[in-house]
């Protein structure tokens, strides 16, 4: 087969798909924009961190507070809290499984719900469900990734940190 034959016939068009309808998320206000914005990084240290957080925003602790459950139950962020750098407080590792399809959402959600999971995504890939596991530390751990791989009755993956690298997702969201 010559090379223009090859070229006419490797190429198959994909169906026209519809575009995937993002959800409708409200608009944010600007004392929301603001707490989104200026508490990414810098999170007073301080009995007291939300009453700070308010003081600067010009605010009340209870108005933060209930922000940020409003902006967490509308999936603006999923959590508010430190992020320490690799195995200063306790041990954690990345791990994945491979899932039947059948079984994803159901796993998912039992490894989610493990207090020991920061969190867990799917990916287009063998191994679809990939988590980070922290505890006290690295026997801990071994052994969270155990009772899953027990549980699910599927092999557990340990990726274990090897060589840290700094990544700062803070960025400035609005001007």
């Amino acid at each position: 087969m010559a090379i223009a034959e090859l070229r006419q016939t490797a190429f198959i068009p994909l169906p026209i798909q519809p575009p995937v309808e993002a959800p409708i998320l409200p608009l944010l206000t600007s004392l929301e924009k603001r707490l989104l914005n200026e508490f990414q990084h810098g999170l007073p240290l301080s009995p007291t961190p939300y009453a700070d957080m308010a003081k600067q925003l010009d605010s009340s602790e209870s108005e933060v507070l209930l922000l940020l459950k409003k902006l967490q139950k509308l999936g603006y962020i999923s959590r508010v809290g430190p992020v320490f750098k690799p195995r200063r407080v306790g041990y954690s590792t990345l791990a994945a499984i491979a899932v039947p399809r059948e079984q994803l959402e159901i796993i998912a959600g039992y490894v989610s719900a493990r207090p020991e999971v920061n969190h867990n995504y799917e990916r287009d890939h063998r191994l679809n469900l990939w988590f980070v596991v922290t505890a006290s530390d690295q026997a801990a751990v071994e052994g969270v990734l155990t009772e899953i791989e027990q549980h699910c009755g599927l092999s557990v993956l340990n990726l274990p940190l090897l060589k840290p690298f700094h990544i700062d997702l803070g960025f400035p969201l609005w001007c």
